[in-house]
């Protein structure tokens, strides 16, 4: 007993020793690091970037945000995807055409994502622009409609021999569950405002309705027009050949395409096939061996690494114009990575209008819609902030429908792209109960109130008076939105009630039908905001999610220690993913929405 008891003591001790070992180590480096990282702040690098004649390799990976969202308890989660904000990429892309030391740019878009067609439509613009300027080369293992939107551009197009291409148009199914519903014995409540207002026809039909035929047609059309004319002008063939590839080649698992492969090389959307060794070695005969590579390799740069040469342009007035985002669904709370926290962005809004130095807004609209409340909360601090004469422009990105439309009715402007969604002025409310599946199997609900709905859940029946308050909630929140759109645009709410009912119009429509001002990008926003303003020198301050001084200085650190925070990630957006999910399962206590599900076009 003894002997045990010794063996126990020492394996205590023992365990305890290494944990502090261990605890001390890591201590120390961290700490190394700091040191190191602070030494790099205060020193600077005065290290330059040889680029005399080397190829910038420009293949971004993650996904392309209007604004990147940082979190304030900086909490690090590997494995999450980098975010490259759109104005950063496109300063990248207009250096490198600018540049006389840089000879080519090998392109390679296959890993970044796109929040949206306007998004990708207005890099590739810029591909185009800088391929008039430089040779431009693609090489990649795999092609899909977006990555190939880039690439088409290139003066020479090459795919590993055993890759994927596909050219595929838009469009897709969602599932239709009413018949489910029933066979589970589920009652489907459904008091959402406006015939195109679709967001619950999955609860509430079997098929997809023609109102969502209608209007889903109206949106990818023209969407698809436009990425058939981009890949027709850029290839020199025609967009009936576009639309007869797409109709004819699938590429259903993403690799081993060898008939769209060769099929792309006969009709000039490819140029050939290459290995990468192949590659390489081709890439060494047309731009010389990088003799300072331990490895046999071409010269080249990375784009991260030409970024980084690249000189800030820093501009100083007393003026300030202030450009703030709300990307993705509106939500009650915070910013986060896919979620406009409706108490983050008035923050923002609200800093912004308390500086006498801010002279106008430019609010950049990028999202489907979300909660009421949310989309109120954000609608009331820009009211505030024109109360103190602050000029808004809003200026809508991909998807500014819903509760997108919502936030944007206090701007003295909007501006859209001619793809933008937008509309879909109406409100979701739809939900089950299970009161007859309960009974069903044996469950029966009791218990006891002092008012007369205290406790009621969607596992008790909708009675008569109860239906008539969801009915009353439904009604009540579409003519609040008609009676705001329509004082926006200085209409009468009947004239509103023409084009709403849910419907989401294309940025082209959505301007002969004055949801919108005028057609143009978030640099013709800041023009007008200028203009509005008065004032013809300004500088941009671009509002972005609060970290602290600690968290901006390890920010700093780890940059300079080049540990980007694109390796270190901290994004966490699934619990606002949850949340907001949460709010809209038709399981949970009913709940209404400003929502447009039909405006989430992928772009594969």
């Amino acid at each position: 007993m003894n002997a045990l008891k010794s063996v126990f003591n020492f394996l205590g001790r023992f365990l305890t020793s290494t944990r502090i070992v261990v605890t001390n180590l890591i201590t120390f480096i961290f700490l190394a690091l700091v040191f190191i990282g602070l030494i790099s702040i205060f020193i600077p690098n005065d290290r330059s970037i040889d680029k005399e004649g080397k190829v910038v390799i420009l293949n971004p990976e993650g996904v392309l945000v209007d604004q990147e969202v940082q979190y304030s308890d900086f909490q690090f989660s590997f494995g999450q995807v980098e975010q490259i904000q759109t104005r950063d990429l496109i300063k990248l892309i207009q250096s490198i055409s600018k540049d006389e030391d840089i000879p080519a740019v090998l392109v390679d878009f296959s890993g970044l994502s796109y929040s949206g067609p306007t998004n990708l439509i207005e890099i590739s613009e810029e591909i185009q622009k800088l391929s008039e300027l430089k040779r431009v080369i693609a090489f990649s293992d795999r092609y899909t409609t977006s990555s190939y939107l880039i690439a088409a551009h290139a003066d020479e197009i090459y795919i590993h021999q055993a890759g994927g291409f596909d050219i595929q148009g838009i469009g897709g199914y969602r599932s239709y569950s009413k018949s489910l519903y029933e066979n589970l014995k589920m009652k489907v409540y459904n008091y959402s405002q406006g015939d195109y207002k679709s967001a619950v026809e999955g609860l509430t039909r079997d098929s997809m309705s023609d109102f969502d035929k209608k209007q889903r047609k109206a949106l990818y059309d023209p969407i698809w027009s436009k990425y058939k004319e981009i890949i027709a002008q850029a290839r020199g063939i025609s967009e009936e050949k576009v639309q007869n590839f797409a109709d004819s080649y699938f590429d259903a698992i993403g690799e081993a395409a060898f008939d769209n492969i060769e099929a792309g090389i006969e009709q000039n959307y490819l140029t050939g096939v290459k290995s990468f060794p192949e590659f390489r070695s081709y890439m060494i005969d047309e731009f010389g061996k990088d003799e300072s590579s331990d490895r046999e390799t071409y010269n080249y740069i990375t784009y991260q690494e030409y970024s980084s040469s690249m000189k800030e342009d820093k501009e100083k007035s007393e003026n300030i114009i202030s450009v703030i985002t709300a990307e993705g669904a509106i939500v009650e709370g915070e910013i986060s990575q896919g979620f406009a926290g409706s108490a983050g962005i008035a923050r923002q809004i609200r800093k912004a209008h308390e500086d006498d130095k801010t002279k106008a807004i430019v609010f950049r609209v990028n999202s489907p819609g979300g909660s009421i409340i949310a989309s109120e909360i954000i609608r009331d601090e820009l009211l505030q902030a024109k109360n103190k004469g602050k000029k808004v422009v809003v200026s809508m990105g991909d998807y500014a429908a819903s509760g997108g439309v919502y936030i944007s009715t206090p701007a003295d402007y909007i501006f859209a792209h001619p793809t933008t969604i937008t509309g879909s002025i109406g409100v979701a409310i739809a939900f089950l109960t299970t009161e007859d599946s309960l009974e069903y199997i044996g469950i029966s609900k009791d218990g006891v109130q002092t008012s007369k709905f205290a406790g009621w859940t969607p596992e008790l029946p909708v009675t008569e008076e109860l239906d008539n308050i969801f009915n009353n909630l439904a009604e009540r929140s579409y003519q609040r939105f008609l009676e705001v759109v329509s004082e926006s645009r200085k209409k009468d709410v009947s004239e509103i009630n023409k084009i709403a009912g849910g419907r989401v119009w294309i940025g082209t429509d959505a301007l002969q039908i004055d949801i919108v001002d005028e057609l143009g990008d978030i640099e013709d926003a800041i023009g007008k905001a200028a203009a509005l303003a008065e004032i013809s020198e300004y500088q941009l301050k671009y509002s972005s999610s609060d970290v602290s001084f600690v968290e901006t200085v390890l920010s700093e650190i780890f940059g300079k220690l080049s540990l980007p925070l694109e390796k270190i990630k901290f994004v966490k957006a699934s619990e606002s993913i949850y949340k907001f999910l949460t709010e809209l399962a038709p399981f949970n206590k009913p709940s209404a929405s400003m929502i447009c599900k039909v405006c989430i076009i992928e772009t594969s």
